[in-house]
């Protein structure tokens, strides 16, 4: 199997308009151990002398929380790693479905078959997608899903935010990495198979050469289960392999953002997100 080492910075800026006096956040930037990636080297700091702490959270993401207490005017958050990845997983015939419903029924898969604030749909368009799948076996009905949303639903950048439900991406046909990928878990789960949300990085470039570094962006894809969990890119429609980094999976995206808190103060006026990626090797 190929593989890639890639390095990552993810850096957040957040500038307030005055004095915020105190703040509680929780980042979850730090990629796992995995079968298919492994992890060489992480490190997350902050614009401040806060001591962080790390832990794993309910759905298996690493947690790095801090709180800043003293006064200040703007908050950094950067967060390296060094990820050793492999290509894309050879995939297993999946299950018959009388099997894969017994299975689900008595696992931990089965939180992963309701719908959430995110992921839910009209139940007529829900009941269409599960009628027009009929017949076909699990994985066959998975990437028949998946193909659908990626016809449907144009890649526009700025088209929809943070918010933004599955069903508002269905209707106006447009949106972004995970908008697509909320639209795909929800019909999947209404199809019958367990799905969950996918965050982490994607590099841009398939012919990357070692040691350039380039501009990339958080992203997101979508796993299925079928006896394992199966990776697709709605988004792309290409193999989830050596350019992919997982970082965190989750119901969707609230289980999962990379930055989130509270804080005290003046309101904030700008908010700047970079991430740079380069293949190593």
């Amino acid at each position: 199997m190929t593989g890639w080492r890639i390095g990552i910075v993810h850096t957040t800026r957040m500038i307030y308009s005055g004095e915020a006096r105190a703040s509680y956040n929780e980042a979850r930037m730090t990629p796992p151990n995995m079968a298919r990636q492994t992890v060489l080297a992480t490190t997350v700091r902050t614009g401040s002398h806060a001591p962080i702490w790390a832990y794993r959270d309910y759905w298996g993401s690493t947690v790095s929380a801090f709180d800043v207490q003293e006064p200040h005017h703007e908050l950094l958050v950067q967060a390296s790693a060094t990820v050793q990845t492999s290509g894309p997983q050879q995939a297993r015939p999946s299950l018959p479905w009388a099997a894969l419903r017994e299975r689900a029924a008595g696992s931990y898969v089965l939180e992963y078959l309701a719908a959430t604030p995110r992921t839910t749909m009209h139940p007529e368009v829900e009941e269409e997608v599960a009628a027009w799948v009929v017949g076909a076996e699990p994985g066959e009905a998975a990437g028949e899903i998946i193909k659908l949303v990626n016809g449907r639903v144009a890649y526009q950048p700025g088209s929809t935010g943070v918010h933004t439900g599955a069903q508002e991406g269905w209707d106006t046909r447009s949106g972004v990495c995970q908008d697509m990928a909320h639209i795909s878990v929800a019909l999947l789960r209404a199809a019958g198979l367990p799905a969950r949300y996918v965050s982490g990085y994607l590099h841009p470039d398939p012919k990357a050469e070692p040691g350039h570094a380039v501009a990339g962006q958080s992203h997101a894809w979508i796993e299925y289960w079928a006896g394992e969990w199966i990776p697709c890119d709605p988004t792309s429609l290409a193999p989830v392999g050596e350019r992919h980094v997982v970082v965190g999976r989750g119901r969707d995206y609230s289980d999962v953002s990379p930055l989130k808190g509270i804080y005290s103060g003046a309101p904030s006026v700008a908010m700047g997100v970079t991430v740079e990626v380069t293949r190593l090797a």
